[in-house]
């Protein structure tokens, strides 16, 4: 019997699928081709076909390891092969090409050692024994890596070049913020976490103690670096690719980033008067670098 459950379940995998072929479509105009096919299309269909085929074993061995790992190579492997199908490269290729390579690289690195570390990822514990939950699960990652990607991927492939202006600068100081932000954030928790006397214990110190959730905030800064570098470049639909920071903005704020961990930290915290004071004083993701007189 088919449950009203089960078909929203299919209902919102083709909606993905959908909102994916919509992407792929405006981010191939003005873009060039390889072998007769967009090369932009070709590089969501394969976001999307490795997602799937990774799926496969890590629904069988009903683990989550391979997730976040996946995602990371993800980025950097359709970002390269979207460089090499390219008729031509330029200095503004390369330059969003080592953006988007060093931060997956980085991100992939620390998330596949935290998963490792701590043995599971809680947020699947409820999803992976479900077959359509799980591989939805896999499918909008796809579409997340499609979408944060889009904007460089519409530079990369466009027949359009244009040499390095004041965006591409602003563009990379704006990239080199976010980044740092996110990279040193990620580094004083991994820190805390791995401190015996923080046991049970919210960090509230570094970043931490500016923003609730300062990795996020950092994201979001270095994914509009990258859509700043691509401004000059995008023309006509190619512009619905701006999409790439409003979107990992949406997912890290209202849909799998900041309402999961709140959510988490209110129950484990919730209540106590040092926590209260801090949610109350510290600001949920955009930093407050100066005190409050």
């Amino acid at each position: 019997m088919i449950t009203k459950s089960s078909l929203k379940g299919v209902l919102g995998f083709f909606i993905v699928i959908l909102i994916g072929i919509g992407l792929a479509l405006a981010g191939s105009l003005h873009g060039a081709s390889a072998l007769g096919v967009p090369i932009f299309a070709l590089a969501v269909g394969l976001i999307f076909s490795i997602q799937w085929l990774v799926f496969i074993p890590a629904f069988a061995m009903q683990t989550e390891k391979f997730f976040d790992i996946t995602g990371a190579l993800t980025y950097i492997s359709v970002t390269l092969i979207t460089v090499l199908l390219s008729p031509s490269v330029d200095t503004r290729v390369i330059l969003l090409l080592i953006m988007v390579t060093i931060w997956a690289a980085r991100l992939g690195i620390f998330l596949l050692r935290r998963v490792h570390q701590t043995g599971k990822d809680d947020r699947f514990d409820d999803i992976k024994a479900n077959f359509l939950r799980f591989l939805t699960t896999w499918t909008l990652q796809g579409l997340w890596v499609s979408f944060t990607l889009a904007a460089a991927l519409a530079v990369i492939t466009s027949t359009t070049r244009k040499q390095l202006d004041f965006f591409a600068i602003i563009g990379i100081l704006i990239w080199m913020i976010g980044f740092g932000i996110e990279v040193i954030a990620d580094a004083q928790k991994d820190r805390f976490r791995k401190d015996q006397a923080n046991k049970g214990q919210f960090i509230r110190s570094g970043l931490w103690s500016r923003s609730r959730h300062p990795n996020y905030f950092g994201e979001i800064i270095l994914w509009i670096g990258v859509a700043v570098v691509a401004l000059p470049i995008l023309k006509g639909w190619q512009w619905v690719t701006l999409i790439s920071p409003i979107f990992v903005t949406l997912l890290l704020t209202r849909i799998s980033g900041v309402p999961l961990l709140e959510k988490k930290a209110d129950q484990k915290w919730g209540g106590q008067e040092e926590y209260e004071k801090y949610k109350k004083e510290t600001p949920v993701l955009i930093p407050r670098f100066f005190n409050k007189s």
